[in-house]
């Protein structure tokens, strides 16, 4: 009979950035793709809120695929996404992920003193609950938690979360036409966060399953305080 086995390797892993590091910054936004997604692509939505004290860090997740459901050979147009995790070997993933977030931390805060500025980690759509784990159960401080697009992880311990989120700002964003989030379902778990006394802000826009630049402009202008 087969028997499943774990070894930790090293491996590289790829982030991109907009801005330099340096005693200039007083913000720092980390921000996680959502499925099928590229770091490189992703950080690009983040160019409208671009600034000389802000630093954004897109992580890149380290399980990469051919995107297309076409059979056989892959060329060098195929279009290539990642994925933070799947169902497969899913909390060795998780944890895998974590400790990688903390070490991007890490080195991030190497060349910025942490102390002097604010942190922001915004999710979207998957990588919402890549965000939500890395926050509570890694060891990077966080003044505000964007979800965008998705909810908290289903797997999150709320009434953990109650007290976590007194001292870390929660804020929930949707387009109003989101597929994945129709207004029954936020509206049920608006209920349970107030239920379980997590404190939120929730912010909608006009649009679907994607970013919106005038959304992320506003939430810029109020940036989390340190």
């Amino acid at each position: 009979m087969a028997s499943e086995k774990h070894i930790t390797v090293e491996r590289s892993a790829r982030y991109y950035t907009i801005g330099d590091v340096g005693s200039h910054v007083t913000d720092v936004w980390f921000v996680c793709h959502g499925y099928g997604q590229l770091a490189g692509q992703f950080i690009e939505e983040f160019s409208p809120v671009a600034a000389h004290s802000r630093l954004i860090v897109a992580p890149e997740a380290t399980s990469r695929f051919y995107a297309g459901s076409a059979e056989g050979f892959h060329g060098a147009d195929a279009s290539v996404g990642a994925t933070w995790m799947t169902r497969e070997d899913r909390s060795a993933d998780i944890r895998d992920y974590v400790a990688y977030l903390d070490a991007l931390y890490d080195e991030i805060f190497s060349h910025v003193d942490r102390d002097s500025v604010s942190v922001t980690v915004l999710g979207f759509s998957q990588g919402g609950a890549t965000a939500n784990r890395w926050i509570t159960q890694g060891r990077a401080r966080a003044n505000r938690l964007i979800m965008w697009g998705c909810l908290l992880a289903s797997d999150s311990d709320l009434n953990h979360a109650a007290t976590f989120f007194r001292g870390v700002d929660l804020q929930i964003v949707y387009g109003t036409r989101d597929k994945f989030a129709d207004t029954g379902m936020v509206a049920d778990y608006e209920k349970l966060l107030t239920a379980k006394k997590i404190p939120y802000r929730l912010t909608t826009f006009d649009g679907g399953h994607r970013l919106d630049r005038d959304t992320l402009k506003a939430l810029a202008e109020v940036s989390a305080i340190p």
